[in-house]
């Protein structure tokens, strides 16, 4: 830890609070934490207080903070060249594209190139957009539990209540997808709820018109909507129906890629290969803003001749593209990616498991996989009411006081640390998670 001023601490809250305008908020009673530094899946502020980070920020510190590999290559990338224009060609970005196509062709695709942007919301809008002008058709299908990005096509294409205000973009239609432990089938069973879902998105195709939709656009595994992993059979259900009905399946892999699930792309889990991927967030842990598009040859190649309509300023910058081939160099060399699969195996996952026994009055549900997990809190076992927005802010507030680093989404806690973090570190946030729920009185 580098020597800090606690003085800095008043300040870094002082400048914020009089000139950040910040996103998803209203701005009147914010009350910022402030972080000076930080080092693995740990985090400090300028008084030297320390915590332990169980959200990755937006879930995508996958690496952790400041690996000196990836800090290493930015700055070298930066001795070298800092920037240059899209259209040209550049090493780091070459080489980026690469390494991205090689970890997306591990089960046997063949995946070719990538459309470099900024973050995860253009991915988005840029497969959309080539989905579009692949088909030549206009509707893009997408569930209501689902979250895409904050940008024209991308928020219309998520399902929750960020759309409503954001209801800019022509073509969007939802359905919804599977979820057992609030099933809209009726669905007793995963077998039950992976059949009626993929049934019900069937109908939704045949009653829009399957000539008239471009692209299925999914995640993987819905992270902000609950950690929602498919049921066995759905996602293999989607990819069929994609291919008999001429659509291209994007599958938004921008939380759950690059190892959050323990695979390098949670697809690969499934067995199952869409037409457009999109990525960011853990390509390179956020260190330096990038995202992008893989797609594979027959898409690519329709553009030989043909201009694609899009473009970015900073697409594949080349400080982005320099942490993007540390990051995924040191992933593979250290076993970043196993270790995410092998905490979520022994320590993670039997955590959860344990702490829904303690307290089954107030969890209704745990599910992931990797180090992408979710306890669903209830109010009522029985009827499943969500634990209310107040309980929930004063059990982040609890954590928060207690050196952890939650994320807390609706009546959930999202554990999804760090893929380096240690299964010493699970158990100390597990201590944690049960002090916090052993306080709780609900009557």
């Amino acid at each position: 830890m580098t020597e800090l001023d606690p003085a800095d601490q008043q300040l870094a809250r002082d400048l914020d609070r009089a000139h950040v305008f910040h996103s998803w908020s209203a701005q009147g009673a914010l009350n910022p934490l402030v972080f000076a530094g930080g080092e693995g899946a740990r985090l400090w502020d300028f008084e030297g207080t320390q915590y332990l980070d169980m959200s990755s920020q937006l879930v995508n510190v996958n690496i952790g903070y400041q690996h000196p590999k990836v800090v290493a290559a930015i700055k070298a990338q930066a001795d070298v060249l800092t920037t240059i224009d899209p259209k040209h060609a550049n090493l780091a970005r070459g080489r980026a594209a690469q390494l991205i196509v090689e970890k997306a062709n591990l089960t046997g695709a063949e995946f070719e190139k990538v459309f470099f942007t900024n973050g995860g919301a253009d991915a988005n809008e840029n497969a959309i957009r080539l989905a579009r002008l692949y088909t030549g058709r206009d509707t893009v299908l997408s569930t209501y539990r689902s979250y895409h990005g904050n940008t024209g096509a991308a928020i219309v294409a998520t399902g929750d209540w960020r759309r409503m205000p954001n209801q800019y973009a022509r073509g969007h239609v939802h359905f919804f997808g599977p979820y057992l432990y609030r099933s809209e089938f009726w669905a007793e069973t995963e077998e039950q709820e992976s059949e009626r879902a993929l049934h019900h998105l069937e109908r939704v195709i045949q009653a829009e018109g399957p000539d008239t939709i471009a692209a299925l656009l999914i995640e993987t595994v819905p992270g902000t909507a609950g950690i929602l992993v498919p049921p066995p059979g759905y996602l293999e259900g989607v990819r069929e129906l994609a291919t008999r009905y001429g659509i291209v399946l994007i599958a938004d892999e921008v939380m759950a890629g690059f190892g959050r699930t323990g695979e390098w792309f949670a697809h690969q889990g499934f067995g199952v290969t869409p037409d457009l991927i999109t990525f960011a967030k853990g390509v390179n842990s956020g260190y330096v803003p990038m995202g992008g598009v893989i797609i594979p040859p027959a898409i690519a190649h329709a553009f030989d001749e043909r201009v694609f309509p899009g473009g970015l300023t900073y697409s594949g910058h080349p400080l982005a593209a320099a942490s993007v081939v540390a990051t995924i160099e040191a992933m593979t060399d250290e076993g970043i990616v196993e270790n995410a699969k092998r905490i979520g195996d022994v320590a993670i996952g039997p955590a959860l498991d344990a702490l829904k026994a303690k307290h089954p009055e107030l969890i209704g549900e745990v599910r992931g996989l990797g180090c992408f997990w979710a306890m669903e809190l209830v109010a009522d076992a029985a009827s499943r009411a969500p634990l209310p927005d107040a309980v929930m802010a004063g059990i982040r507030s609890a954590l928060v006081g207690r050196g952890v680093l939650p994320f807390v989404q609706n009546n959930r806690i999202h554990v999804v640390p760090p893929l380096v973090v240690t299964e010493g570190e699970i158990s100390e946030a597990f201590g944690h998670y049960d002090a916090v729920l052993s306080e709780i009185r609900l009557s």
